[in-house]
C-alpha cells in the first residue's frame, strides 16, 4: 500500500534489542552481495532471511545479520549487512553464511546464485587520528578511544547526536551505500571533508537521516564508504532539500579551501578521483510471516 510504514531490518529477528549489533554499535560491518537467479528469487529471499535468523539466534550479542535487497538497481541482488565485534568474528560464522548448517543446508543454497556474484567488503568505522587525519584536525579535536570490547570506536562516536535520534541499519527504511576514491595526496583531507558532511546531515535531520563514515579494510587504499541511513524512502527528499537550501554552515563546508596552499589549494572538488563516487540504495527485506 502506498504510504505504508517502511520495513525495518530489526523486524527480521526475534533477538532482543540489547543483543543486536548494527551499523553504529558494531566494530566492523561486512557487506556481502550476491545475485539471485530469477528462478530462485522467492525461495532465495526466504532462505536468506531464515539463515540470517539462525545466525542471529546462535550468536546473539556477537553477530547480527540483516538482509536487504537493491532498491533501485539490479533486480534480485541481495545485500547482507553482517555486524560483528571484530574482524575475527567473520571466520566464526562464515560456514553458516555459506549455508553449511541451518535452514540453508537442506536446500540448493549455492545453486540459487549466479556464479562469481558473491562479494564481500569489510567496513571499519572511521576514527579521528586514522590514516593521517591528525595532520588536518582542528585544534582541540578529540581523538576517539576504542571501547573495552571493540577494536575500534563504533560509528556512533562520530556524531554528537544521541543514539535515540540516529538511524542505523536495524531501524532504517533505506540505506544508501556511497563509495568514493580519494586521491592519495588528499587522503586526510578527504576524511575530514567526509566527516564534516556526515555530521551536517546528522545534526540537521535527527531521526530522519543519519550518515556515518567507514574505512575499507581489504581493498584499494583509502577508498571511502558512507552508510547513509534514512527512516524511509521519502526521507531522501529531506536530504535533497537540505542541500538545495543549504545554510551558511553547510555551504562553508563545500566552499572551504580544505587543501593547503602548499598542496595547490582548493575545495573538496579536487579531493576525489573523478568518476569514482557512486551510490547503491538498499531496503530491508520484509520479515518472514
Amino acid at each position: 500500500m502506498i504510504g505504508a510504514a517502511p520495513v525495518q531490518a530489526r523486524r527480521q529477528t526475534s533477538v532482543s534489542a540489547e543483543s543486536l549489533l548494527h551499523s553504529t554499535n558494531a566494530g566492523v560491518v561486512v557487506k556481502r552481495t550476491a545475485q539471485l537467479k530469477q528462478a530462485h528469487r522467492a525461495e532465495g529471499r526466504r532462505i536468506a532471511l531464515a539463515q540470517a535468523e539462525f545466525v542471529n539466534t546462535k550468536y546473539a550479542g556477537d553477530a547480527t545479520v540483516f538482509v536487504f535487497h537493491e532498491a533501485f538497481g539490479r533486480r534480485d541482488r541481495l545485500h547482507w549487512f553482517i555486524h560483528l565485534r571484530s574482524l575475527a568474528g567473520l571466520r566464526v560464522i562464515a560456514a553458516l553464511l555459506d549455508g553449511d548448517e541451518g535452514p540453508a543446508a537442506e536446500t540448493d543454497w549455492q545453486g540459487m546464485f549466479t556464479d562469481g556474484s558473491i562479494e564481500e567488503t569489510a567496513l571499519i568505522p572511521q576514527g579521528w587520528g586514522m590514516y593521517g587525519t591528525d595532520e588536518v584536525l582542528p585544534d582541540g579535536t578529540r581523538v576517539a578511544d576504542a571501547t573495552a570490547d571493540l577494536r575500534v570506536p563504533p560509528a556512533q562516536q562520530q556524531t554528537a547526536i544521541s543514539p535515540e535520534e540516529t538511524i542505523n541499519s536495524s531501524n532504517a527504511g533505506l540505506i544508501i551505500h556511497r563509495v568514493a576514491q580519494p586521491r592519495y595526496a588528499f587522503r586526510a583531507e578527504a576524511r575530514m571533508f567526509a566527516r564534516r558532511i556526515t555530521e551536517s546531515i546528522n545534526t540537521r535531520l535527527p531521526g530522519v537521516a543519519s550518515s556515518f563514515l567507514y574505512e575499507e579494510a581489504f581493498g584499494p587504499a583509502d577508498r571511502t564508504h558512507w552508510l547513509i541511513h534514512m527512516s524511509s524512502e521519502n526521507a531522501y527528499y529531506d536530504l535533497i532539500d537540505m542541500h538545495m537550501r543549504m545554510d551558511g554552515e553547510v555551504r562553508d563546508i563545500y566552499l572551504d579551501e580544505i587543501i593547503a596552499p602548499e598542496k595547490g589549494g582548493g575545495t573538496w572538488s579536487r579531493i576525489f578521483v573523478e568518476g569514482s563516487m557512486g551510490d547503491v540504495a538498499c531496503a530491508p527485506l520484509p520479515p518472514l510471516v
